[in-house]
């Protein structure tokens, strides 16, 4: 890769570190996009015991890269995204890799296009790990930095694309009895 083109998409993906999402970390700030990505490739990193047919470090790789976008458009909540938010990412994406050599670009563009059609069980574990960092996260956070409807949504989240196997799935539901907890326990 040519050195220049290498710290020019660098320079970009930094905003993941800028940008921040809509959930708060234990300290009492904002978490960024690139500490959601960074965590969620340690969730995939670990559980390579759970799926040992499952290519891990392709989760790892789906993980880090599933939100590349963002570093344009920013973060918009799942509750918040419309279908045009959807596209406004998906060409923030291409942008962001035209920059890179064609073997690279190729390669994250297979990825992207594997975690879309979610069909693979490489796909399936990075979603349902996405959904569920995003529900530790609101149940690491205080609960006072909840919206209203978040109280419904962190029992729900993810619930759909934890299905699709038995270890998402108690993972999940233990998240979710944390979550219940939570509420609970701050009388909510």
């Amino acid at each position: 890769m040519d050195c220049r083109q290498y710290i020019e998409f660098l320079n970009v993906i930094e905003k993941l570190k800028c940008n921040t999402r809509h959930s708060w970390t234990s300290s009492g700030r904002q978490e960024s996009v690139a500490e959601h990505s960074w965590r969620l490739a340690v969730m995939a990193m670990l559980c390579v015991d759970e799926y040992p047919n499952a290519d891990i470090n392709k989760v790892i790789k789906m993980c880090l890269i599933h939100d590349f976008g963002e570093a344009i458009t920013g973060d918009i909540p799942a509750f918040l995204k419309s279908q045009n938010d959807e596209i406004a990412e998906e060409l923030a994406i291409e942008k962001l890799i035209s920059i890179l050599p064609s073997n690279t670009r190729a390669e994250i563009k297979l990825l992207f296009s594997e975690m879309k059609e979610m069909q693979t069980d490489e796909a399936k574990l990075y979603k349902a790990l996405d959904n569920i960092e995003a529900v530790i996260s609101h149940n690491e956070a205080d609960i006072s930095t909840w919206l209203p409807m978040e109280y419904e949504e962190n029992l729900t989240y993810g619930q759909k694309n934890s299905e699709w196997s038995a270890w998402t799935r108690e993972l999940r539901e233990l998240i979710k009895q944390d979550s219940l907890e939570k509420i609970r326990r701050e009388g909510k």
